[in-house]
């Protein structure tokens, strides 16, 4: 039976998360981090959407500078 990461492209749920913090260019620790504390069920969702307003919050302390 796959995954869902297997459904998706990916081997496996860590290969999956290096991918976002590629993508996303954030470090895979952050994106680690939280991916844990979401869990699992929002590795598609609430992820993302936290690393949206994680990119948005560096982009405005970076204007600020």
């Amino acid at each position: 039976m796959n995954t869902i990461y297997q459904a998706r492209g990916y081997p496996n749920r860590e290969a999956y998360l290096k991918s976002v913090a590629v993508e996303y260019d954030v470090p895979l620790l952050v994106v680690a981090a939280i991916a844990d504390a979401f869990g699992p069920n929002e590795d598609f969702d609430g992820l993302l959407s936290a690393l949206d307003d994680y990119e948005a919050e560096a982009d405005y302390d970076e204007l600020l500078g």
